[in-house]
């Protein structure tokens, strides 16, 4: 039987064009990037500056903005922690962090450390039932004693989509620099006006059909200033962020960023929301209550669907499915902690209700043909689990 894959907010496989423009850059062009004496290390350098106008392109910036980075855990942290640190030195007397309560536990754990360690105030932004900032709470937590505000433009458990521009509005009057983690929003989005609202953003190659191991931090040329690095060394990248640059990589990102912008990706986002609908209407169609979390469709990942069985526990039949059905219990980074879904409880969902929930997410890949097979092994665990006889074939 053929194994299926709906795990695609976790990691997308790597694109054929995206393999084909890597592929020189470890064998032939080879030469360390950083090398200034030959023409090896010229060219070299050449193509990671493509790569990063390709990356640019994607959200409307300039290429001396973007800073290479081992992927989106390692860009949230330079973007909170080297703009909190740097703050702390010049003894800002902006000492408030407000972060979403249903961030990244990158983002999170982040915040934690600022508070524990630097003496800041980290205050998190309530959303509603479904996993949306809820605007005025975010207006009365904002007064100009908050540092920085840390919004994720797309939820990398329930799918919900955040109005940037709205938020970028409010929290940029206030004076507070803006970071949005978008690792999940080149699948869900057209980004090309994110550079002119936010100051600081997050992108990771391996959600967006790139190799893992690679991501990028967009800063604001007018903040570049104000960043300390985490890592230290010869002065690459503006000394933002030292390191020989892993070429293969950045071209892998900033071919991931030219695949993913190009025109033809709206009609491929439009096939991934029909099928999306489709597993929806097929599964919530089985003799099982079914609850559907996150925001309605049109302010979703096209690709997500987060699906509680009730009654059911979701470790139960992702267990009882494998190896035959790949999907999530929770973010990825997170899943192997046994705890409730952080996202689902700042949701309002009860322990209960979230430990039934699975994440299902799809990608250019899925076929119809693999949605049928999805809900027939589903249909099969779950009355297996109930125990009714039924055996999975």
């Amino acid at each position: 039987m053929k194994k299926l894959y709906l795990d695609y907010q976790a990691s997308t496989p790597v694109a054929k064009e995206v393999l084909l423009k890597m592929q020189p850059y470890f064998i032939e062009l080879f030469a360390n990037p950083h090398s200034g004496d030959h023409a090896m290390g010229w060219k070299a350098a050449t193509h990671i500056d493509i790569a990063a106008q390709q990356v640019a392109y994607l959200i409307g910036a300039d290429s001396d903005e973007v800073i290479f980075t081992s992927g989106a855990t390692e860009s949230n942290n330079l973007a909170i922690l080297g703009l909190a640190k740097r703050a702390a030195l010049t003894k800002t007397t902006r000492k408030r962090i407000l972060l979403s309560a249903i961030e990244h536990k990158c983002v999170l754990s982040a915040g934690h450390v600022l508070k524990e360690q630097y003496g800041y105030v980290v205050d998190y932004i309530p959303v509603d039932r479904n996993g949306q900032i809820i605007s005025a709470e975010l207006e009365q937590l904002l007064s100009d004693d908050v540092l920085l505000v840390s919004i994720m433009a797309v939820n990398n458990e329930v799918g919900s989509i955040q109005d940037v521009a709205s938020l970028s509005e409010v929290i940029r009057n206030n004076g507070a620099v803006f970071h949005c983690d978008a690792a999940q929003a080149p699948m869900a989005m057209s980004m090309r006006n994110f550079a002119e609202q936010v100051d600081m953003l997050s992108l990771s190659g391996h959600k967006m059909y790139g190799p893992k191991g690679i991501g990028a931090l967009f800063i604001s040329r007018d903040l570049q200033n104000q960043i300390e690095p985490l890592i230290y060394g010869g002065g690459q990248q503006s000394g933002l962020r030292s390191g020989t640059l892993p070429t293969p990589l950045c071209i892998g990102l900033g071919a991931a960023a030219e695949y993913i912008s190009s025109a033809e990706l709206s009609g491929m986002n439009n096939e991934l929301r029909a099928r999306r609908d489709k597993l929806f209407r097929m599964l919530t169609a089985l003799p099982w209550p079914t609850t559907l979390y996150g925001s309605k469709f049109e302010r979703r990942h096209p690709g997500n669907l987060s699906l509680g069985f009730e009654g059911f526990n979701a470790q139960d039949i992702l267990g009882a499915l494998q190896p035959n059905l790949a999907a999530s219990s929770g973010s990825a980074c997170t899943s192997g902690i046994p705890e409730p879904s952080h996202v689902l409880k700042a949701m309002g969902v009860t322990t209960e209700k979230a430990e039934s929930v699975i994440r299902f997410s799809l990608g250019f890949e899925t076929s119809d043909q693999e949605l049928e097979e999805t809900v027939r092994l589903i249909d099969a665990v779950l009355h297996r689990l109930s125990g009714n006889a039924s055996i999975i074939s």
